[in-house]
């Protein structure tokens, strides 16, 4: 396969996982973190931005350690089931985290960004 069709399909894929991701993961969140952050909510800016940012870590180790697209992207997508499951998990044992995104508590959002960030590096070593 010539190297820009390789890597056109790479990116093509990267992309719509994180597509898919950004719409899964505010499908399972129990707020509206796009309508929040339009509001100027920097919890749910933090909270999101820090799952996306951990996701791409992911998808940036499983780009740089599998030997082609569909392998890529059977990785990434398990590292995206694993990632949604750390939210789960945390928002579960941390309690209220409706509460304190939607009110804009942006050390509970950041706390939740950096969890997801956490999560994304540590997914994204186990791939390699």
């Amino acid at each position: 396969m010539p190297a820009i069709l390789n890597y056109l399909i790479h990116l093509a894929l990267a992309a719509l996982l994180l597509a898919v991701f950004f719409k899964a993961y505010t499908w399972m969140t129990p707020f509206d973190e796009v309508l929040l952050i339009r509001q100027g909510n920097q919890a749910a800016a933090l909270s999101l931005g820090g799952a996306l940012i951990g996701f791409s870590i992911t998808i940036g180790s499983a780009l740089m350690h599998t030997a082609d697209y569909r392998e890529f992207f059977a990785w990434a997508f398990g590292a995206m089931v694993v990632q949604m499951l750390a939210y789960a998990i945390a928002t579960s044992a941390l309690k209220m985290s409706k509460d304190q995104i939607e009110a804009n508590n942006t050390a509970f959002g950041g706390l939740l960004g950096a969890i997801s960030i956490s999560i994304g590096v540590i997914n994204g070593a186990c791939i390699s």
